[in-house]
């Protein structure tokens, strides 16, 4: 009996200063989806009692602490560690992908020269997080769609939970992705859709928008036709213009 191909080995690397410690149930979620997490580590000073939080979880997490004693203040001595172990780890051929965990914009070069190799790499930070860093990810992944009030495919009521953005915010970014694809009645396929769109923004999440899926979002943007077919599958475009005529009446009204 074949046994099922191995998971992409992924290297998980954690800025303890700068990433929370209440994403972490759901950080370690979203990577298993993504492949297997053979080494978790995480930088920073954990002799300060402002690290007491991610002290108290990385058994649960079987995390391995690497401490950096802040001997001089204004110098980041865990990034420089972080970035070390990084090229070791990156040189040793054995990983498909490094998980970057840190809103720190320090940690662009390091992503892109890990995707120079041909390595994918996955960020995750806040919302705050530059777009040099973002952008230098293969994906990136915000924070705050981690915590457990972010909408979830099997959580009820998930529209309820407090967007970062409107849903009107995806509207220009899925008309792009679609003005891409489409034939010469418009229609793409959403799986089609949702394949391109890491591509052109690498932070894109339909969680972000406070939706859980692609298609709740698209709907609820209101902009887009969607229909399902017989085969299962989902098909948008984007809804014609109203007529001049129709704007006009509408103005008389």
């Amino acid at each position: 009996m074949a046994s099922e191909p191995r998971s992409a080995r992924l290297a998980v690397l954690i800025d303890a200063d700068n990433a929370s410690p209440r994403i972490a149930d759901g950080l370690f979620e979203e990577i298993a989806k993504m492949g297997e997490a053979s080494v978790r580590r995480i930088y920073g000073d954990f002799s300060s009692t402002r690290l007491k939080s991610w002290a108290d979880i990385l058994s649960k997490h079987a995390i391995l602490p690497h401490q950096n004693f802040a001997y001089t203040t204004g110098k980041n001595a865990s990034d420089i560690a972080l970035v070390i172990d990084a090229m070791d780890l990156l040189h040793s051929g054995r990983f498909e992908g490094f998980c970057l965990v840190s809103s720190d914009s320090d940690f662009t070069r390091l992503a892109a020269r890990i995707r120079e190799q041909g390595v994918d790499v996955f960020g995750f930070g806040a919302h705050k997080t530059p777009e040099s860093f973002r952008q230098a990810c293969r994906r990136f992944i915000y924070t705050e769609n981690l915590l457990p009030e972010a909408p979830a495919p099997d959580r009820e009521r998930a529209t309820e939970a407090k967007p970062l953005q409107p849903p009107s915010a995806a509207i220009p970014l899925l008309r792009k992705v679609i003005s891409q694809m489409d034939d010469e009645d418009g229609w793409v396929g959403l799986g089609g859709v949702g394949q391109r769109l890491p591509n052109l923004a690498p932070d894109f999440d339909p969680r972000t928008y406070g939706h859980a899926k692609l298609g709740d979002l698209v709907r609820k943007t209101g902009a887009f036709e969607v229909e399902r077919l017989e085969s299962g599958g989902v098909r948008i475009r984007l809804k014609p213009a109203p007529a001049p005529a129709r704007r006009a009446a509408r103005k008389k009204a």
